[in-house]
């Protein structure tokens, strides 16, 4: 009898672990292929490369094109999708110049200044400057 409890107790404790990763793995399989059923044009999504961009056609069986900036919409492998991300919220600037109008109205065209306002001016005009820009083109030849 204690010649068979040492391998049976071996099997046991080699063939649990590998047969709980197996499900795990198999659970994470089946939620990445949801999800890439569940693609549909206008969806935010993220690559396995790390790219952001917005599903504009999912028809393909295997492929979906994906605008990464305003016109520039490239193809990919739905399998290189590794996630939905939530879509990026754009705030209205004209409310905040709104807000501070309304802020020297209330204290009597003094306006009151407090460290959180800058700091959120400067978020916002760093945002406005960032982005790509164009530079001119060469001139060879003139001097």
């Amino acid at each position: 009898m204690n010649n068979l409890l040492l391998p049976l107790l071996l099997l046991v404790v080699v063939a649990v672990p590998l047969v709980l990763g197996t499900r795990k793995q198999k659970k994470q399989q089946a939620a990445q292929q949801d999800l890439q059923k569940s693609i549909a044009p206008g969806d935010r999504v993220m690559t396995t490369s790390g790219l952001y961009g917005t599903v504009a056609d999912a028809s393909g069986d295997d492929t979906i094109d994906i605008e990464i900036a305003p016109g520039v919409v490239t193809t990919w492998l739905r399998i290189a999708v590794r996630e939905k991300v939530n879509p990026v919220v754009e705030t209205d600037e004209t409310d905040d110049d709104v807000d501070s109008a309304e802020v020297e109205e209330t204290t009597g065209g003094v306006a009151s200044t407090t460290t959180e306002a800058p700091a959120q001016e400067s978020i916002a005009d760093d945002g406005e400057k960032s982005g790509a820009q164009i530079a001119p083109p060469l001139e060879h030849g003139k001097k």
